[in-house]
């Protein structure tokens, strides 16, 4: 993704019709997301970030305003956009080889695909797995195959939409240093959706952080902390502890109870 191929959320708002009542989910969402940024969007359940992250794949619509990567206007699902969500959605009578050679778009050589699987089975750590199934695989394991078969067509944006939040604590922190190996390999635009502060602190260039009735951006917060991040360092909690103030609105009893 070059410099000029930008994400451009332009004053997007989203309103579902349910019978004869209008819900306004979203509403004025401007944001511009830099070619090989890692941002996150935090917020709690029923703020619209997960409606946001499917607009931005092209699998929702906006209402009003437009989303463009490298000044085109995203107006369907494509191969510049890849998503993975919280269940891996993996088929489950093929192996880890074939769920991720399904995501290949363009009509390659045998030789020339089954390198590209080696290679981004590789990326996930899953050598030696080729030939299971997903039922033989972890939870874990098997959200790498999704990450996998997202990345194999080197898509600009990759979408991670809550990936780790069916995982155990330790397999999400795994999960977690693995993702941002892969950012730091691939220098493929992140934009990661979760209610995990820790996670998105941990992770991110940027966080915004969502209010919600309807959906708006509340604030931006840049992380400015060198990578591998201290998840008890005194820069870290603090900028946790600005986060828990946008969502608990300065109660200092709430926010001590969270830190």
């Amino acid at each position: 993704m070059k410099e000029s191929e930008n994400l451009e959320i332009e004053h997007v708002k989203k309103i579902f019709q349910i019978k004869d009542v209008s819900f306004e989910v979203l509403t004025d969402i401007d944001l511009k997301i830099r070619a090989g940024e890692f941002i996150s969007i935090v917020g709690a359940s029923g703020c619209g970030k997960s409606t946001l992250a499917r607009m931005i794949a092209g699998l929702e619509k906006p209402t009003d305003g437009e989303i463009k990567i490298g000044g085109k206007r995203v107006e369907k699902p494509s191969v510049h956009i890849g998503m993975v969500f919280q269940e891996a959605r993996l088929f489950p009578w093929l192996t880890v080889e074939k769920n991720i050679a399904f995501g290949i778009h363009e009509k390659l050589p045998a030789e020339e695909k089954k390198k590209l699987v080696a290679e981004h089975i590789k990326m996930v750590g899953l050598e030696n797995f080729e030939k299971a199934l997903p039922g033989q695989l972890s939870g874990g394991m098997q959200q790498r195959v999704s990450i996998a078969r997202a990345l194999i067509n080197h898509p600009a944006v990759l979408l991670l939409d809550e990936p780790f939040g069916a995982l155990d604590a330790l397999t999400r922190i795994h999960m977690q240093n693995g993702i941002l190996k892969i950012w730091e390999q691939e220098k493929t635009t992140m934009i990661l959706i979760t209610h995990d502060i820790d996670e998105a602190i941990f992770l991110s260039d940027r966080i915004f952080v969502m209010g919600k009735n309807p959906g708006e951006i509340k604030k931006e917060i840049r992380v400015d902390l060198a990578r591998p991040r201290g998840r008890n360092s005194y820069d870290f909690v603090n900028i946790r502890r600005a986060i828990y103030q946008e969502f608990f609105e300065n109660s200092e009893v709430e926010i001590e109870y969270y830190l």
